[in-house]
């Protein structure tokens, strides 16, 4: 009979490839109900496949042969297309921890979520590919889920409108290898099959026993086949984790074979005998007839049953981020044991009712067509959904082209453009903007980063159109991605420091004064608009020298003003802080405050009749060379002892620069450095003779004789000044208008002044 070709006829082949047993399913979708026009099952001769791993591709193929000419006969179509399903036990999954820094006050969006997720499966892939450092498989990845978020160290539901500066995830990513769908793929092209679809057990599985309605829920499932057990966690809609054990039903029937003392396949046939009969008889391996009751069979398999629901229920707590799933479906053969559902509720700590063995009750939108006699129970699930996952289109692999290279996809139904640049390695930085160069450097002993500005998001393409990252995917579909720029490096100058910022005041000659902060660099004062380099050490003080604040007052120090803090003399170097007195004054004005500020000094009284105090420190005498502090044991005496003693250093002075001078002079001639000519001997002895100097002193001529030049202490050999009696007052001495220095040079014509302050 001619058969009947399957493209025609708008019908699907899903086989489910078990480590048992292949089961073949033909069928069609109509008004959202699946049709299943035919179902057979054939068991694998040897043990061609182990925990669900293809091992032997030919025998493989082979059964597959077989249930494929079972349903084209029951069918009379010509079956060429098939979809399958790997299964859970070649998933690898890998957890892992990933933190970000932004700058302080950034508040965070969705698209900083995405790039720490992103940066977290980037991580967790080559964590993954180290773990498998040497193994020539290429992986592709799955899926992920996100365990927990941190908000610096501490754990918190969304990330998404907080201010943050270190943000953290929690994150598991599953990957498939290669080589496992090449195993699939192989042995259905030697069955004459072409893959129209590739699924993972889990899915297919979930898409029977949990419909989609209800995956707003929190919820497990959990397939129990021969090999293995596989897991699929549900959450907000989606798939959110898959997870597998290598312990299911083959685990449960070398118990049995071991305890009944029989080969592998009889231990199997007494393990699915005890769920039909209450008696099973058998002949063990030393011929010995023997029977064992089902009671019996479930007590010796009890504590393997309590073992594989501990280890089942731990995956899916880690899986769902340390916390137990709201229900549990089970699926498959190997959880039709007593006591398995039972013991998962009792470890996940759930009530009996929420962990349920899905069969017939969820297979009420799949209508039956023929009587092939195959039991509907939770066995069918997934070769079902395997069947019905091609319908819904949304997991399968995909082709796609990202910048002019093909490349095979995982399609789990939310393929988006970030995920394929993650399955291509293009760098995660390369999609968001850069960053410039961070500035790195020390203020006051302590590191400051300033971030540096960022660049252009990357320019992303879909068939032409601009896109995100998010932009979902479909199959053929073209990706054109120009990479992210790096912005501008961080700049600051010393004045955009707060620590600069923060002036202060101090009280300068009675007046309050806002003085600035001053900034050394490496070492070096520099101003408000030095730019910061990376690298410099950067020490803003907390005072200001006197001669800082003088500069910023226009006040000229010169060597006849005398600086005093907080009513002590200072100098030009003396640190001056917040709220400190600052003083500036002249020479004399200081010297006979000093004397003011004794009690009675304002009295008309003789102050050699007082009795001598104990012995102060006097004001120091400035002199060209600095300060000369003297001792003495009146500090109530009048200045004529002061003045006397400038007028002796100043002759002392000027008499030991005339004659270091004439040394100087003298050696050099002698070593030839110099000549002496006639003219010039005749000028330094004619600059020797004395000269006649006429000034006017206080209205009156005077003429000075008797030297060759004159300084200002030579006036008081000239006029009647009696400087024995201040009685408190001050001295006023002025030249050409102005105050004079002590040892300033006088000229021919000079208007003098020399009086006594009245108080």
């Amino acid at each position: 009979m001619e058969r009947k070709e399957q493209r025609t006829e708008n019908v699907v082949f899903g086989l489910d490839l078990g480590t048992r047993s292949v089961v073949g399913t033909v069928g069609y979708m109509q008004n959202d109900r699946f049709y299943c026009i035919a179902q057979r099952m054939r068991e694998h001769e040897t043990r061609s496949m182990l925990d669900g791993q293809i091992h032997d591709i030919g025998k493989v193929a082979g059964t597959i042969r077989q249930v494929k000419k079972d349903l084209e006969d029951a069918t009379g179509i010509e079956l060429t297309d098939v979809c399958i399903a790997a299964a859970g036990r070649v998933l690898q999954t890998i957890q892992t921890r990933f933190d970000m820094e932004f700058p302080d006050g950034h508040t965070i969006t969705d698209e900083d979520v995405y790039h720490l997720e992103s940066g977290a499966v980037e991580q967790a892939y080559s964590e993954f590919l180290k773990q498998h450092e040497g193994e020539y498989l290429k992986y592709y990845l799955v899926g992920y889920s996100t365990m927990h978020y941190y908000l610096g160290d501490y754990m918190i539901a969304n990330l998404e409108g907080h201010d943050a500066g270190r943000v953290g995830v929690d994150l598991i990513a599953t990957f498939l290898p290669d080589d496992v769908v090449d195993g699939l793929y192989k042995a259905c092209e030697r069955a004459g099959l072409t893959v129209a679809n590739l699924t993972l057990e889990p899915i297919a599985a979930i898409e029977v026993a949990i419909p989609e309605k209800f995956r707003m829920l929190n919820l497990a499932l959990i397939d129990v086949g021969a090999g293995t057990s596989d897991i699929c966690i549900t959450n907000d809609g989606a798939i959110v984790a898959y997870g597998m054990l290598a312990v299911a039903g083959d685990h449960l029937t070398e118990v049995v074979a071991r305890h009944c003392l029989v080969d592998f396949q009889t231990g199997d046939e007494i393990k699915i005998s005890a769920s039909l009969k209450n008696k099973v008889s058998y002949t063990d391996i030393m011929g010995l007839d023997k029977s064992i009751t089902s009671k019996e069979l479930y007590n010796v398999l009890q504590p393997t049953v309590d073992e594989m629901a501990q280890q089942v229920t731990d995956e899916i707590r880690r899986l769902n981020g340390d916390k137990p799933v709201s229900a549990i479906f089970i699926v498959g053969g190997g959880g039709k044991i007593p006591g398995y559902t039972e013991a998962v509720a009792r470890c996940m700590g759930l009530p009996a009712e929420r962990v349920a063995l899905r069969g017939e009750e969820v297979m009420k939108d799949i209508i039956f067509m023929q009587n092939d006699g195959i039991e509907r129970d939770s066995r069918l699930v997934t070769p079902l959904g395997i069947c019905m996952s091609y319908f819904a289109s949304n997991n399968n692999f995909v082709f796609v082209n990202f910048n002019g290279q093909q490349v095979k996809l995982y399609d789990n139904g939310k393929l988006a453009i970030g995920d394929v640049a993650a399955q291509v390695d293009f760098p995660n930085e390369d999609l968001f903007p850069k960053r410039g160069k961070d500035l790195v450097f020390t203020i006051n002993g302590k590191e400051r980063i300033v971030r540096g500005k960022p660049g252009e998001s990357a320019e992303i393409l879909l068939n032409g159109q601009p896109a995100d990252i998010h932009a979902q995917l479909h199959g053929n579909d073209i990706i054109e991605v120009r990479r992210s720029t790096a912005g501008p490096a961080a700049e600051m100058d010393i004045e955009a420091l707060p620590e600069f910022k923060q002036n202060f005041k101090v009280n300068v000659n009675g007046q309050d004064v806002e003085t600035s902060r001053v900034a050394h660099v490496n070492g070096q004062m520099q101003t408000g608009f030095y730019g910061i380099k990376s690298g410099d050490d950067v020490r803003i003080l907390d005072y200001d020298t006197a001669e800082q604040i003088a500069a910023l007052l226009d006040i000229y120090l010169t060597p006849d003003t005398v600086i005093i803090v907080n009513n002590e003399i200072a100098d030009r170097d003396t640190p001056v802080y917040e709220n400190f007195k600052v003083e500036f004054k002249k020479q004399e004005e200081a010297i006979m405050e000093y004397y003011h500020d004794y009690p009675g000094a304002e009295e008309e009284t003789d102050y050699y009749e007082k009795e001598p105090l104990e012995t102060e420190e006097y004001p120091p005498t400035y002199t060209p060379n600095g300060p000369v502090y003297e001792e003495v044991t009146d500090p109530a005496s009048d200045v004529s002892a002061e003045m006397r003693s400038i007028q002796a250093e100043a002759e002392t002075q000027k008499s030991l620069f005339e004659d270091e001078y004439q040394a100087l002079q003298q050696a050099a001639k002698e070593a030839g450095i110099i000549e002496e000519t006639d003219e010039e001997a005749e000028e330094e002895e004619e600059s020797k003779e004395p000269v006649d100097l006429h000034i006017e002193i206080n209205g009156e001529e005077f003429t000075l004789k008797g030297k060759s030049e004159y300084i200002f202490v030579d006036i008081f050999d000239y006029i009647d000044f009696d400087l024995q009696h201040s009685n408190g007052r001050a001295i006023v001495t002025m030249v050409n208008g102005a105050s004079p220095d002590y040892m300033q040079m006088l000229s021919e014509g000079d208007k003098i002044e020399v009086y006594w302050k009245e108080s």
